[in-house]
This record gives C-alpha cells, structure tokens and sequence, in this order.
C-alpha cells in the first residue's frame, strides 16, 4: 500500500472521527457500548477546538502525502478541508470556540434524549 493511499484513508479516518465525534451519540442509542468510545473521542474533539490543538492525525497525513511526492498542507484539517466548503476562509479562534460549542450542545441535547429514553423503558419493564 503506497504512501498516497495511505494518506487518503487517514484524510477518511480523519473525517469519519470528525462525525463520530458530533454525531457518534445516535450510534449508542443502538450499541451502548460505544458510549465508551464516544464519550472521550467527544472530549477530545472539544479539547482540540477550545485548546487550538492540532489533531495527531494532521501531521501523520502530511508525512505520508510528502513521502507520496506530494506537498501536505500546513494548516489544521478543518481549516484545510472543511473551513473552505463550510465556513469563511480561515479558522479563527472564535469559529473554534463555536464548533466546540456545536459539539457540546448537540452530545449534550442526544445523551439527555437517550437517559429519557432509558429512564423511561427502565420505568416500564
């Protein structure tokens, strides 16, 4: 498996952890068990945001487009892959601050419909 290919499967890596991190709550709701999972990757995905870290995963796409013979890009994943299609050019602290808000609220709002949901078939059976 070449170096390029490589590359793309962490860029896809990278986007799927991305949406498993906003949206990974609908999935307990059919395996609980990932709630081990999500809740951290969730916590993770904040950090990244609010601290303006940059993702483990950025650098170690860019050694292997650079290894591929390609350039890798200097900037964050968002700011290079999605800030462009969603938001104005160039991520700033404050748009940071509002994705992690995003994520916040949308995990907080699917794990309090989940506990209703649990809290109420508990009541029944």
């Amino acid at each position: 498996m070449g170096p390029a290919l490589l590359a793309d499967l962490v860029l896809l890596l990278h986007a799927a952890f991305i949406v498993f991190v906003l949206l990974g709550g609908l999935l307990v709701w059919r395996w609980r068990w990932l709630v081990w999972l999500h809740i951290p990757a969730a916590i993770w995905g904040i950090l990244i945001e609010v601290q303006g870290w940059l993702c483990p995963l950025t650098p170690l796409e860019n050694r292997l487009r650079r290894a591929a013979g390609t350039e890798g890009y200097q900037t964050g994943f968002i700011d290079h892959y999605l800030a462009p299609l969603i938001y104005p050019p160039g991520l700033t602290p404050a748009i940071q601050l509002l994705l992690a808000g995003v994520v916040l609220l949308v995990n907080t709002v699917i794990y309090a419909l989940l506990w209703r949901i649990w809290r109420k078939r508990r009541a029944v059976s």
